[in-house]
């Protein structure tokens, strides 16, 4: 996007940018968002109150930090360094996530890191690193409009992700048949030649029997499955488990659409799928996204144009936001915490030893459940807010107040950061600048349009999103304008 900036060097509009994703088109949350920026609720100096029963007051920089930095000192000198955590955001720029993770493992010295990506697309990133050693986008968003066949699963495009509906229109005008995998009848699954209104919770047995149909039809690559997999003869033992009949009865539709399913997408030139957090938000969420992989792999609809898989993400940077290292198992690189060699490389450019680098942390929900068992009493919390992201309110709740201290980074008073002791104003998207990785993984360059409120400054992050509109995936603001009305001629660098 490109955004307009006035006279007095504020930013006051939007316009869309033929970017080569979104194409002059902008979704609800594009036009919307430069709305954030200047909003009046802006949160311009640190509030601060010893306990919950107090009302915030505001204070200066240098006293939230020293409370802050006196507050962890505290903790983990009385608990160890493991009881303090920190949660950062996947709407934070790429090189702010790195620093979440980093300031966490070298600074806190703590394991316990982890972001809100963990309701968004780890699902698919634990199914994608089992299945092909990495996470990232095996397709451009333009292969849709090579496709024959289309299936996407657990997503309501026409709402969650607009701009996509474009490619998967320009896929159908050229013939491309269109399979949608939803309990909901969604505006998207109204349009499918195929909707498969399935019960909720049961997308595994559902494509098992899409394969098994495969498999008992001779549909499979045989030479592709040879050439590039391992573990075939095991997925067939277990999708040998879930005929149709079984697998109609279990997700509550007919047999024979299973049966056509199989045959559209295995019987396909070439064939695509996506999902999103339909079938990802699961307590089985990377098995159902493995068997997914699992269809487009036997079918060999992998790594060539117009075949393949991805994810549909749901934050700015859903996919960047993940693999610099601010997820409980991940260090930067989307290297595993776990393997010594990716630990020594890291430990060797932070000049640390080995011996200092924390172990695997834990989920974002059983951080939760820590708060509540006292295992974690202090938290950190950037660009996110769980009171209303995450799953049974009480819960979450219960865990944050137990707390016996809550720092909270956002640019407006969130339902979370209404809850902490201190809450430190940050820069919004358009006052800052960065890389974002989109939902294809391309690189985003978003370049700083405005300058922040002087109260705002000093600002250790950085959200990309507020809690009620999030910056979209697809944008790039523009290069800082010149003082004018007139949005800024020049587009953005390239990625």
């Amino acid at each position: 996007m490109y955004l307009r900036v006035d006279h007095h060097g504020k930013v006051f509009g939007v316009e869309p940018r033929n970017h080569d994703i979104n194409r002059m088109r902008l979704c609800p949350k594009g036009i919307n968002a430069y709305q954030q920026v200047n909003y009046p609720d802006r949160l311009t100096a640190p509030l601060m109150r010893r306990n919950r029963d107090e009302e915030f007051r505001e204070v200066s920089w240098e006293e939230a930090l020293d409370h802050t930095v006196a507050e962890i000192r505290r903790i983990q000198t009385e608990y160890g360094n493991d009881a303090f955590g920190l949660l950062g955001g996947a709407s934070l720029f790429s090189e702010k996530t790195y620093l979440v993770g980093k300031f966490a493992r070298v600074a806190l010295k703590t394991k316990h890191v982890d972001y809100n990506g963990r309701l968004c697309m780890v699902s698919a990133a634990g199914a994608n690193k089992l299945a092909f050693g990495i996470d990232r986008a095996g397709n451009p968003f333009s292969d849709i409009l090579l496709t024959d066949c289309l299936l996407i699963a657990g997503s309501n495009v026409g709402e969650c992700f607009p701009v996509m509906t474009q490619y998967v229109w320009g896929a159908r005008d050229r013939g491309a048949t269109l399979i949608v995998v939803d309990p909901r009848e969604t505006a998207i699954a109204r349009t499918a030649d195929v909707h498969v209104a399935l019960k909720p919770g049961t997308d595994s047995a559902f494509f098992n029997a899409v394969l098994n149909v495969v498999v008992a039809e001779g549909l499979t690559d045989e030479a592709h499955l040879a050439a590039h997999t391992t573990g075939w003869d095991e997925v067939k033992r277990t999708v040998a488990d879930y005929p149709p009949s079984r697998a109609a009865r279990i997700c509550g539709v007919p047999e024979e659409q299973i049966v056509r399913v199989a045959r559209m997408f295995a019987g396909a030139d070439r064939a695509m799928a996506w999902h999103a957090r339909g079938i990802e938000h699961h307590s089985q969420g990377v098995e159902n996204c493995l068997t997914v992989i699992n269809l487009c792999v036997a079918t060999g609809n992998i790594g060539k144009p117009g075949a393949g898989y991805g994810t549909i993400t749901g934050q700015g940077n859903g996919q960047g936001g993940c693999e610099h290292g601010q997820k409980s198992d991940l260090l930067p690189g989307g290297r595993s915490i776990t393997n010594p060699e990716h630990r020594r490389q890291i430990c060797e450019i932070w000049g640390i030893d080995e011996t200092e680098l924390p172990a695997a942390g834990t989920s974002m929900m059983e951080m939760v459940w820590q708060m509540q068992r006292q295992e974690i009493r202090g938290l950190i919390g950037i660009c996110n807010n769980p009171f209303v992201s995450l799953p049974n309110y009480a819960t979450v709740k219960d865990g944050y107040d137990t707390l016996q201290f809550h720092a909270q980074f956002d640019f407006f008073l969130s339902e979370t950061a209404a809850n902490a002791h201190v809450v430190f104003p940050v820069t919004v998207w358009a006052e800052d600048e960065g890389v974002m990785a989109n939902a294809e993984a391309r690189v985003v360059k978003h370049n700083k349009a405005q300058e922040p409120p002087p109260a705002s400054a000093p600002t250790p992050g950085s959200c990309a999103s507020s809690p009620a509109a999030s910056a979209p995936a697809t944008s790039s603001t523009s290069p800082t304008p010149a003082p004018s009305s007139r949005s800024s001629a020049s587009p953005p660098p390239g990625p």
